[in-house]
């Protein structure tokens, strides 16, 4: 048997749809019954529960996939096809605002605590910085940079196969923080030393708390 670490070989890529479906078949059933152009009265019951959700960008430098969160209802469903999303202070890295520059498709996938299915809304997102949407999603007094505004194209559930298989909300296999390496030990390292990582180890637990929004 050849070694899982093997290079991989041509004539096992599978290189056109023909091929894909053939592996998987055909979806069906619930798989598609499952999906709607609009926000339903359920569906939107999974949004204001969810206090997470993962946001996929494209762009001409590339993908984005990069975490949203705050609490419970946080994304405002406006109506059965629009969101909007307040963005938090972050990084400024704004890897995600700056592919909506170039390209408006957005993917949302949402998480809720305990539950084992994921919610996903795919659609187009515009950026808004009108002072009035601003200041209607303030926090302490603190109003986001922008506003993204999502018009949904569709909306569905996932089952919960992937969040059962990793156990992700179960209490038994999670991951002591300490085991990984610290913040500070990574861009220490890829600056050769020259990032004081102790440091930012050592003050990130408070810029945290003082910078969250």
């Amino acid at each position: 048997m050849s070694s899982p670490n093997a290079a991989l070989r041509d004539e096992f890529v599978v290189s056109n749809l023909e091929q894909l479906q053939t592996l998987y078949g055909e979806a069906k059933g619930a798989s598609i019954d499952k999906e709607t152009p609009v926000i339903t009265a359920h569906y939107r019951k999974f949004i204001e529960a969810a206090p997470f959700f993962a946001l996929a960008t494209v762009g001409p430098e590339g993908m984005d996939c990069s975490p949203r969160g705050d609490a419970p209802g946080f994304v405002r469903v406006v109506d059965e096809k629009t969101l909007m999303i307040p963005d938090r202070r972050g990084n400024n890295r704004i890897d995600s605002l700056r592919n909506l520059m170039h390209d408006s498709r957005v993917a949302l996938l949402f998480l809720i605590p305990g539950v084992g299915e994921t919610f996903r809304v795919n659609g187009r997102a515009k950026i808004s910085v009108d002072p009035e949407l601003l200041a209607s999603f303030a926090h302490e007094e603190k109003a986001p940079r922008c506003v993204l505004v999502v018009e949904v194209e569709t909306v569905f559930f996932q089952c919960s196969r992937a969040v059962l298989r990793s156990r992700l909300w179960d209490p038994a296999v999670q991951v002591e923080r300490k085991s990984l390496p610290s913040n500070g030990q990574i861009l220490s390292d890829l600056t050769q030393q020259r990032f004081d990582g102790e440091k930012y180890d050592r003050e990130l637990p408070l810029r945290i708390v003082n910078e969250l929004y």
